[in-house]
């Protein structure tokens, strides 16, 4: 699985950094030609992309290294530091075009009139964009890695930028030129739209935010499904990047040894392990059936 997600996270990172180094070259010459500043600065937001592909295989590359000493369960939240620093680069991307169509804005004499070939260029970046970016997230989800998924994301935000160019484009030449700096701008907020959500995604990773209801219930389902173990409670769950560490008390009859309920808590772990992809480690404590138990006491109550 490991060197699966190691081919398919490189498969990934290559396509993006290609794609986007075609992109960045020709926005950037197409829109200088043309007299389009809408589209240089999707030029400059698509060159901020080869950076950010090339961070988010960094982070996965990191994330992929087995537990060590210093690291006991793995490297995976380098992931989602990964994901963090694409949001620095998308902040002060998308600063950098906002600033620049203000100041057209403030100064109508620095625009000028795109021609068609900036269209043309627009619809190019349409099709590559939608088809990278949904290779891209549809990689990241089979392989469960936030950073790629975040790197799609990121590439995704290009099909509306590409589309508000178009549009500038074809307003431009109808003779409202204003517009393509207004789309330069609206194509700043696109980005930090994305920001904010990379942000967000990748923070949950990091401070452990509760997982979906349905992860918590196949959790219990496998569990209880481990025989002699019932009741799976006091669930928790940390993501480490593409994969999870769970921990959680299960019952047991009472009158157990210490190696029997020992052995079920082994059992249950490896079945957590084994039939859940997401994890990767289990903790597992055992509690007697029928004992009153408060987990937020130090000690058990008779």
């Amino acid at each position: 699985m490991d060197n699966f997600r190691s081919q398919e996270g490189k498969k990934a990172a290559t396509v993006a950094i290609v794609a986007n180094c075609f992109l960045t070259l020709f926005n950037i010459t197409v829109g200088i030609m043309s007299g389009s500043y809408a589209l240089v600065s999707e030029g400059a937001h698509t060159l901020s992309d080869v950076a950010t592909s090339i961070i988010a295989y960094i982070g996965f590359k990191i994330g992929q290294k087995p537990a060590d000493d210093e690291h006991p369960i793995g490297h995976g939240r380098a992931e989602a530091i990964g994901g963090l620093i694409i949001l620095l680069f998308l902040t002060l991307v998308a600063y950098e075009i906002m600033q620049g169509a203000i100041e057209r804005l403030l100064n109508p004499s620095l625009i000028t009139t795109p021609d068609v070939y900036a269209a043309i260029m627009a619809v190019l970046g349409i099709i590559i964009n939608f088809s990278v970016s949904e290779y891209i997230i549809n990689i990241g989800k089979s392989i469960r890695s936030p950073v790629i998924i975040a790197d799609g994301k990121h590439q995704k935000t290009d099909i509306f930028s590409s589309i508000a160019v178009l549009l500038s484009v074809v307003v431009s030449n109808m003779g409202y030129p204003i517009l393509d700096p207004v789309i330069g701008l609206v194509i700043g907020i696109l980005i930090l739209k994305t920001a904010y959500e990379v942000g967000k995604e990748n923070l949950n990773h990091i401070m452990g935010k509760v997982p979906s209801t349905e992860f918590i219930n196949e959790i219990k389902r496998v569990a209880n499904n481990t025989p002699n173990a019932e009741d799976a409670h006091n669930i928790k769950v940390d993501y480490m990047g593409s994969y999870a560490v769970v921990s959680l008390h299960v019952k047991v009859d009472g009158n157990m040894t210490v190696n029997e309920s020992h052995k079920i808590a082994h059992i249950v772990e490896t079945n957590l392990t084994n039939k859940i992809p997401e994890v990767k480690y289990a903790m597992v404590h055992v509690c007697p059936i029928g004992l009153e138990y408060d987990h937020d006491q130090e000690i058990d109550r008779k």
